[in-house]
C-alpha cells in the first residue's frame, strides 16, 4: 500500500513495507556487528563466561537482585534453565544466592562485586570499540543514528545504560 508523506523523495510516495523491510534488514547488520563486539569484549576478559550468561549478569546489572524466576522471565527462558545458569554463575563467584525475605522456598541472585567487575570491564571494552567505529562515521549522520537507535532500544524494552549502572562506575 502507498501512501502520502511528505518527507518522502520528489514523487511524494512512500512504500511502508519496503522501508520496513530496508530497516530490518540494515539492523540484522548492524547487530551482528554488535555481536561480534559483544564477543570480542567478553572474549579480551579472559573468562569462561558464555554470551547467554553474561546477558544474565547484564540484565542483573539492570534491574538488581530479583528471584530466579524473574531472571528466567527478563531472558526469557524456562526457569529450569535459569536455575541451572545461575548455578554456573554461582561457582565462578559472579552471582551470590539469598534467600527470599517473603518466602523460604523462592531464591534471589545479584550480582557479586566479581559479577559486578567483569560486566563493567567488559562494558569498558564495548564502549571503547563502539567509539572507535562511531568515529569513522560521518559527523553529520551522528544525530540520526542516536535519534534511530534510542527508538529502537525503546521499542525493544532496554534502558540507557544510565540507568542501570546503579551507582557503581564503568
Amino acid at each position: 500500500m502507498h501512501v502520502m508523506d511528505t518527507s518522502s523523495d520528489t514523487s511524494g510516495i512512500v512504500d511502508h513495507t519496503a522501508t520496513a523491510r530496508g530497516m530490518v534488514d540494515a539492523m540484522l547488520t548492524a547487530s551482528r556487528a554488535l555481536v561480534g563486539i559483544s564477543a570480542r569484549s567478553l572474549a579480551a576478559v579472559e573468562s569462561d563466561v558464555t554470551l547467554p550468561q553474561y546477558r544474565a549478569l547484564v540484565v542483573l546489572a539492570e534491574h538488581g537482585e530479583q528471584r530466579v524466576s524473574a531472571l528466567a522471565e527478563a531472558l526469557e527462558i524456562h526457569p529450569s534453565t535459569a536455575t541451572r545458569l545461575c548455578d554456573r554463575l554461582a561457582s565462578k563467584r559472579l552471582v551470590y544466592r539469598a534467600e527470599s525475605p517473603t518466602s523460604r522456598r523462592e531464591v534471589a541472585v545479584g550480582l557479586s562485586p566479581t559479577g559486578r567487575a567483569l560486566v563493567g570491564s567488559v562494558t569498558r571494552r564495548r564502549r571503547a570499540e563502539i567509539a572507535r567505529i562511531v568515529q569513522r562515521m560521518p559527523v553529520d549522520s551522528r544525530p540520526q543514528l542516536i535519534a534511530a537507535l534510542e527508538a529502537f532500544a525503546g521499542a525493544a524494552g532496554e534502558v540507557p545504560d544510565d540507568a542501570w549502572k546503579l551507582g557503581w562506575s564503568i
